[in-house]
């Protein structure tokens, strides 16, 4: 192992003519002195009142923790290399995307892949009412009465999440949130910054398709497209049904409102900002996806490694 030469003056102590003794016991011969340490590296050694009083040279890498074994020599002490284990960071991704731009789909290949904790406010939102919690059951009344679930409920779910275990070690894609410049302010200020922004960008008229013709099966949950992607028999033909709001006019208004959140986030993930054309196939778009998050891990290792080199 390559290794950087470092050297740092030690000012031995006195030798004494005989051992030191406690009660007629005799005590080591080493002395233990305080670590030095840096962010990245720690020094441990041990000075023998029979070595050289000469500064020893320190073989010292900055991603290893180096150990001297005692001698009592004159000769230069050497070290025992023991491997701190750095470990990269795991990805942090943000993806967002306009009504039936296939960012559902997308996001399923993404954690399929690269295993990380996909995290959508929408989910959240429904598993916490599930559960009864009292974010739940906030949310459940404002929902009951026809109203928006407030943004700091929705928010402090996702902070909630973002903060377990799992998100931290194995990292997370976090889906459709933050909506607003606020909330991405919000979440900077706590900590949570992404390492990219993933943008599906659809042309409208393809995204007004896509919706109009989408249809749910109330029994399994699964979303079918009439054209693209219609019904398996005529049993279940029969029982899909549409969102009320699976409309060309309605769709037209969702997507405005998406538009304007989207420029208002961007302003704050600018530097960061990849722009996907969804209006392909999903695989096709899954590759473009690929290609930026194995290029980022990428420049992850080789910052790594320039830093342990």
């Amino acid at each position: 192992m390559a290794c950087c030469s470092l050297s740092f003056p030690v000012t031995a102590k006195p030798r004494s003519p005989s051992p030191p003794t406690s009660g007629g016991v005799p005590l080591s011969p080493f002395r233990t002195y305080p670590s030095r340490s840096t962010s990245r590296s720690r020094l441990l050694f041990q000075s023998s009142p029979f070595s050289a009083c000469s500064p020893p040279s320190l073989s010292l890498d900055s991603d290893e923790t180096l150990i001297r074994r005692p001698r009592l020599s004159r000769s230069p002490p050497d070290f025992l290399v023991v491997s701190s284990g750095n470990k990269q960071e795991p990805l942090k991704v943000i993806i967002s995307g306009a009504p039936a731009s296939g960012k559902g789909t997308q996001c399923q290949l993404i954690t399929q892949k690269y295993g990380l904790v996909h995290i959508a406010a929408g989910d959240l939102l429904r598993a916490e009412i599930s559960s009864g919690s009292a974010n739940g059951k906030r949310a459940k009344e404002y929902m009951e009465k026809g109203q928006l679930v407030p943004k700091e409920i929705v928010f402090m779910m996702v902070k909630e999440r973002l903060s377990r275990s799992d998100s931290q070690e194995n990292g997370w894609l976090l889906d459709g949130f933050p909506r607003r410049l606020s909330q991405a302010t919000a979440l900077k200020e706590i900590g949570f910054q992404p390492d990219i922004f993933i943008l599906l960008e659809v042309a409208e008229d393809n995204l007004v398709e896509r919706v109009v013709g989408r249809r749910l099966d109330p029994v399994t949950g699964r979303i079918y497209h009439l054209k693209y992607s219609p019904p398996e028999t005529e049993e279940i033909a029969a029982r899909l049904t549409q969102r009320f709001d699976d409309t060309e006019e309605m769709v037209k208004l969702r997507l405005q409102t998406h538009h304007q959140n989207v420029e208002s986030v961007l302003s704050m993930y600018e530097d960061i900002t990849i722009k996907i054309n969804g209006n392909s196939s999903k695989e096709d778009v899954f590759s473009q996806i690929d290609k930026a998050l194995t290029t980022l891990i990428e420049q992850k290792n080789a910052t790594l490694g320039s830093m342990a080199a």
